[in-house]
């Protein structure tokens, strides 16, 4: 494991959060529409974001 500086977790951390965020809004809008094409568009967002979410996780392990 690499060791990080306090100020390079800081910035995993809000960058965790805000990739969170992103997730939890685009899996909401899907949810919302009822145009298949959209919520398909909305999902794979959802997902793309889940993937930055968990590759900047991994550096924390």
């Amino acid at each position: 494991m690499s060791h990080l500086s306090e100020k390079e977790l800081s910035a995993i951390n809000e960058l965790l959060s805000g990739e969170e965020l992103l997730v939890k809004k685009f899996h909401m809008l899907a949810d919302q529409t009822t145009d298949p094409e959209i919520k398909s568009s909305l999902e794979a967002i959802a997902d793309k974001h889940q993937g930055h979410f968990n590759t900047l996780y991994s550096h924390l392990n």
